[in-house]
């Protein structure tokens, strides 16, 4: 299919574009994603994400990546960050949430008002207005979602999709998931072979990695999920980040 670059795509264009590409492998994915787009960058937090970037600088030198950073991090992960921006020599743009903002519902509730009030306040806060600040700015981005991260939310999760959650009213923001149909395993497999860097903390159990207060190693055989957000229900285990999963399931 020959595409005009950075064209507006309709709900209908995306909609035969996921039917084309649900089954191809995430390189053809992403491939067609770096290609297609020019001002398009790269989520990056956690391993599948490093895949993602492993994958695309074999396609392209020229690529965009951003983390946010939300003040709560792991010292780990602010190692991995930087581990990975120099080995893969690319500029990471790390975003910050609004001082103010966190300040004010610090003052207002303290550190911790999550294990009491539910993790979408200071997710909102500290995750979710630093992305849509960072996603106002592009055209395209690509996430590391994997459909078996969280059968709640994520068990429809399209390999391409017009983000609602972020989109304005004058543009659609398109958002590619290549990695949505493979396994942890093969996340796993695929590090291992190609000496992709990942969080030194995936040795100490902890499987999916958020805020340090958030986050906990699991068991063996426990769904990663178990680790994030462990006082709430499956079901709100979302940060924000991807709320479109929340919206389409709930229709």
């Amino acid at each position: 299919m020959t595409l005009i670059k950075d064209i507006t795509f309709t709900q209908a264009d995306i909609a035969k574009l996921e039917a084309e590409y649900a089954h191809k492998r995430p390189q053809d994915i992403l491939a067609f994603a770096l290609k297609q787009f020019d001002n398009i960058t790269i989520s990056f937090s956690g391993a599948e994400d490093v895949v993602l970037i492993d994958m695309a600088a074999k396609i392209t030198r020229n690529i965009q990546v951003f983390s946010i950073d939300t003040g709560r991090l792991h010292p780990e992960t602010y190692q991995f960050i930087d581990k990975v921006r120099k080995q893969y020599r690319v500029k990471i743009d790390v975003i910050s949430p609004d001082a103010g903002e966190v300040e004010a519902l610090v003052k207002e509730k303290g550190l911790f008002s999550f294990y009491k009030d539910g993790h979408k306040e200071c997710c909102g806060i500290r995750k979710v207005r630093p992305l849509r600040r960072k996603l106002a700015t592009v055209d395209a981005w690509i996430t590391g979602q994997r459909k078996d991260q969280n059968p709640a939310t994520r068990a429809t999760v399209p390999v391409i999709q017009i983000d609602s959650a972020f989109s304005s009213g004058d543009r659609n923001l398109i958002k590619f998931n290549p990695l949505a149909n493979w396994t942890s395993a093969q996340v796993w497999q695929y590090i291992h072979a190609n000496e992709v860097p990942y969080n030194k903390l995936h040795n100490q159990g902890f499987i999916s990695i958020g805020c340090q207060p958030c986050t906990r190693a699991v068991l063996p055989n426990q769904h990663e999920r178990l680790g994030r957000w462990w006082w709430e229900n499956a079901a709100d285990k979302e940060c924000g980040f991807h709320e479109i999963n929340l919206i389409s399931n709930n229709n």
